[in-house]
């Protein structure tokens, strides 16, 4: 029997930057414990993503001793080439509406500082914001099945993708791509490519999961991570062959049904599939 585990998780603290591979991870409500909680937003408190602004992909985001940790190689002014984001602080009770797509939340800058020193390396007015547990952010009304929340992510708390999807995708192209340029949150082994859009529920070693709907792609996707190059690809190839109602999609957002940790290999049951084949 062809069997389907998890062989990669990753979690992206700061929305739009690079992300963490762990081996294990906490599932919560709103997502992955730590994935994106956190989000630069401009003067006006928009969000910024490397959708405009390329260069974020090349801060450096690790997590060591209870902090993350955000570097980035730039000399400018002479601030320090990384900072220290205590993971568990406790933020200031005055929050600010910011906006992610069309979603006002509230949110709290972290801190003056450290806004300052992004505004520094990436040459934009911004600031650096956490968005607290309490704060509410719910799924596309669309999709929502037992009013799930999200957290900064843009618009679902967790993000499946084959390594099979990869894998095809990867022989139509010129030039690889790795999974990276698509920031899931679980990659598996096993299965036939693309077949997570047909999952309707299944189970991650303890923790119960619904599918609910394949994520469409943007042109994030064309930002190389590891030199913050925009070109053309995947996207172009993907939209040949991946094209559904109209967006190009690859992976399946999930929500989660049940609450614990999540590891490297664990066992994927699948419970059952969707009505609807895609």
């Amino acid at each position: 029997m062809n069997e389907r585990r998890i062989s990669e998780i990753w979690i992206y603290p700061i929305k739009s930057l690079a992300g963490i591979r762990l081996q294990k991870a906490a599932v919560q409500q709103k997502g992955l414990q730590h994935d994106r909680r956190w989000m630069l937003v401009d003067e006006k408190g928009r969000f910024l993503t490397q959708r405009e602004h390329p260069e974020m992909a090349l801060f450096s985001v690790n997590i060591d001793n209870n902090h993350l940790v955000v570097g980035r190689q730039t000399t400018a002014n002479g601030l320090p080439p990384s900072i220290r984001i205590e993971l568990h602080r406790e933020h200031s009770v005055n929050s600010l509406k910011v906006q992610i797509w069309d979603d006002q939340v509230d949110a709290v800058e972290v801190d003056p500082a450290y806004s300052a020193w992004f505004s520094d390396k990436i040459n934009i007015d911004c600031r650096l914001v956490f968005f607290p547990e309490k704060s509410r952010r719910d799924v596309d009304s669309n999709y929502v099945v037992n009013n799930e929340q999200v957290s900064l992510a843009d618009g679902y708390p967790f993000l499946i993708i084959g390594q099979s999807s990869l894998d095809g995708l990867n022989k139509k192209l010129a030039d690889p791509v790795t999974i990276k340029r698509f920031r899931p949150n679980f990659v598996f082994t096993g299965g036939l490519p693309h077949e997570e859009d047909t999952w309707k529920n299944l189970k991650v070693g303890s923790v119960t999961f619904e599918g609910v709907k394949p994520c469409s792609r943007c042109v994030l996707t064309t930002v190389n991570p590891e030199t913050a190059e925009k070109g053309v690809e995947p996207l172009r190839t993907l939209s040949t062959y991946r094209n559904v109602n109209g967006k190009v999609c690859f992976g399946e957002n999930l929500v989660a049904r049940s609450s614990g940790e999540v590891y490297e290999g664990d066992l994927i049951e699948m419970i059952d599939f969707k009505n609807q084949q895609l």
